[in-house]
Order: structure tokens, then C-alpha cells, then sequence
């Protein structure tokens, strides 16, 4: 999981362009959106979208559970687990 976690935050900053943040900048309990965190915002959750199709072949079935999936890159990361086949 930490493995998984640590590729999330690569992913995250090179997909986002987060230069300026290294992994170990990215808290994997914060927010990734908000006031809080990263701080993102809805483009940069479609970028998130593609990460998860492209690197792990997943796709959100459910919209409405986005808002809990997105919440962290660790909930982003037990989302890949739970799903990735």
C-alpha cells in the first residue's frame, strides 16, 4: 500500500504539475481538494480521472462516491486496491 501510495504521489505531481512538491510534501490523509491540502480543483480532478485509466485501468462506475474516492491519496489508493483486477 505504501508502495502504491508513494506512486500516487509521483503521479499527482507530474500529471498536476506540483514541481514545486515533492512526495514527501504530500500528506496521504490531507485533502486533495479545498481550502486544505493540495488544494485542487475540478480539472484538476479529470486529470485524476485519467490517472486512474490510464496507470491502473480503473474507472469511477459511480459518481456520486468521486467526492469519498478523491477525498486523499490514500483513499485514492484504497480504491485501486479494492478495484484493480
Amino acid at each position: 500500500m505504501e508502495k502504491l501510495i508513494e506512486e500516487l504521489k509521483q503521479h499527482l505531481i507530474e500529471n498536476l504539475n506540483l514541481e514545486d512538491l515533492t512526495p514527501a510534501d504530500i500528506d496521504a490523509e490531507a485533502p486533495l481538494f479545498g481550502d486544505e491540502g493540495l488544494g485542487l480543483d475540478s480539472i484538476d480532478a479529470l486529470e485524476i480521472i485519467l490517472i486512474l485509466e490510464r496507470n491502473y485501468g480503473l474507472k469511477i462506475d459511480n459518481p456520486a462516491k468521486g467526492k469519498e474516492i478523491f477525498y486523499s491519496v490514500r483513499t485514492l489508493a484504497d480504491y485501486i486496491t479494492a478495484n484493480r483486477k
